[in-house]
């Protein structure tokens, strides 16, 4: 987990995001919420080898930004919700010189899509 985001460790996170498959499954895993999915259904789902999903979700998990569970022989990997939350805050603590109702509907629209059990269209 993500203890405090500093300028190193959002460095790490954000390298970790700056790859296609890596953002592609991160964004799968964000959307199926906490209940994750196991690794093979990653692939299936990203249309990559498992083998490639495997080193995709170990430098995710690695910058912090997943959590991975076994379950029997299979490993089930959900995003790490707190560690998204703080990425989120450290990217917008400085917004708008202090005066965050200037950035909009930024936050609005993701605690909207938070709680409508659908995907963004």
């Amino acid at each position: 987990m993500i203890q405090s985001l500093d300028d190193k460790k959002a460095v790490t996170v954000l390298t970790a995001l700056a790859q296609e498959h890596r953002l592609r499954i991160f964004r799968l895993l964000v959307w199926r919420g906490p209940s994750g999915l196991p690794a093979g259904e990653i692939a299936s789902e990203v249309g990559i080898s498992p083998t490639s999903t495997s080193f995709h979700l170990k430098e995710l998990e690695r910058a912090g930004l997943l959590q991975a569970t076994r379950e029997g022989r299979f490993i089930r990997y959900a995003v790490n919700i707190e560690a998204m939350r703080q990425l989120l805050e450290f990217l917008t603590e400085d917004c708008c010189q202090g005066n965050p109702e200037i950035c909009g509907g930024i936050f609005a629209g993701a605690k909207s899509l938070c709680g409508t059990g659908g995907k963004k269209t």
